[in-house]
């Protein structure tokens, strides 16, 4: 926000029939001169609803969260100043706005489960990412990494204007936490959605299949089921989870969902939040529903403010940017941003960090984090000493061209893979 509670900075993009979808970003540094150095520092946070545009009550719950942060930060709210101060929130009330308007035309009483649910193409978004669990159980086998897995050479052509748009969108955003807002039942999924084995819903068996930050994730899902009206209780819409949360292929197998995209391809820990039996609730309920996920929807995004964070820079204090952060015994790292600002979600406990980069030689260190606020850790790095190799002269006083090597130093910067 350029004033604070006055103007709200958002971007656009284009979906299948050039309907408008649009992503607020909620964020008012306490001195705007400073806003460049403070982005470093402050995290990047994510809501995304209507994914299926037949599921509208996280549209309409993001429409509110919107204006009530805005609200609630030009009335003084302490909690929400500071919130809005420490965290750069984005919004985006509707990802498949063409699909909402098929849904919304339909007749109060007369609601197609399934209408209105697809893009304008006729495509399910949340089946529409590039499948990089497959590429992540293979590396499994292999000792090879599962996270930051590159894209494949064809993907653009497989994927629908909403999902370019969204993947672009991460791409150029270092999001840490995010949720995807859905409808159809009620609970908190965490990753993984696909299971490494093959099964359908209607069988109804489980197979559990947990990221390396799997307790995290239990802590982040119950953080907004208990924080929610309801949720936590297990008991709704005839289906029962305990403690409102569930590990998304427990519950059934899904290929090409947006949650894990985003845990394997970017730095960002993103659950599903199914919020209501009703896929499309009349006005009538929207009050009660709002009650029962303001809390909710307000908390998850201050869990954003635990684990490790800090900048990464070289010893001219020069950020590094996709400088890599590993923590010893989770097997899932993340890497710096642009400008070598980096965020590592962690539940409390002592960890050892490692950060590396290209060209440069890897520190490491112990730190304790609390239950309250994220530990501050900078790393600065030294850069490797690079020997040029010994001159090969010719039996004549002329050097040999062709022998000759130009010793390049090594790129200061690597970018994380996009």
């Amino acid at each position: 926000m350029q004033q604070a509670g006055e103007k709200c900075l958002f971007s656009l993009s284009l979906s299948l029939s050039l309907s408008l979808f649009s992503s607020f970003l909620i964020w008012a540094p306490a001195d705007e001169t400073t806003a460049l150095l403070l982005s470093a520092v402050e995290p990047e946070f994510k809501y995304v609803g209507n994914m299926h545009g037949n599921e509208v009550l996280g549209r309409e719950l993001l429409l509110q969260l919107s204006e009530f942060l805005c609200e609630e930060y030009r009335r003084g709210s302490e909690r929400v100043t500071r919130l809005v101060h420490d965290t750069r929130i984005h919004i985006m009330p509707s990802m498949n706005p063409d699909g909402y308007e098929v849904a919304a035309k339909q007749v109060p009483g007369n609601i197609g489960y399934l209408t209105g649910r697809n893009n304008a193409n006729g495509v399910d978004l949340n089946r529409n990412f590039p499948d990089l669990n497959t590429f992540m159980y293979y590396n499994g086998e292999i000792s090879g990494p599962n996270h930051h897995i590159p894209l494949p050479d064809n993907w653009k052509s497989q994927v629908e204007p909403e999902t370019l748009a969204v993947i672009q969108w991460i791409s150029n955003y270092n999001f840490v936490l995010s949720a995807n807002l859905h409808g159809g039942a009620v609970v908190a999924n965490y990753p993984y959605d696909k299971s490494q084995d093959t099964r359908f819903r209607s069988h109804r068996r489980t197979f559990n299949t947990p990221t390396p930050d799997d307790k995290l994730f239990q802590k982040l899902a119950k953080t907004y089921s208990y924080a929610h009206g309801w949720m936590h209780r297990g008991w709704n819409c005839g289906d029962y989870f305990a403690d409102g949360i569930t590990n998304g292929a427990s519950w059934y197998s899904l290929s090409k969902g947006m949650q894990d995209f985003n845990y394997l391809y970017t730095n960002c820990f993103e659950i599903t939040l199914e919020l209501s039996c009703n896929k499309f609730p009349p006005e009538e309920d929207l009050e009660r529903q709002w009650m029962a996920n303001r809390e909710a929807l307000v908390a998850f995004i201050e869990e954003i403010h635990q684990g490790i964070k800090g900048m990464v820079s070289d010893e001219n204090n020069n950020g590094i940017a996709g400088a890599v952060i590993s923590v010893q015994g989770i097997s899932h790292d993340v890497t710096s941003g642009d400008m070598g600002d980096y965020f590592r979600l962690l539940l409390p406990g002592t960890y050892t960090v490692t950060a590396s980069a290209e060209g440069y030689q890897s520190q490491t260190v112990t730190t304790t984090v609390g239950p309250a606020a994220p530990s501050l850790v900078h790393f600065q790095l030294k850069q490797d000493v690079v020997r040029k190799p010994p001159e090969h002269k010719t039996s004549g006083s002329r050097m040999n061209k062709a022998l000759q090597k130009k010793v390049v130093p090594r790129a200061t910067h690597r970018r994380t893979q996009r």
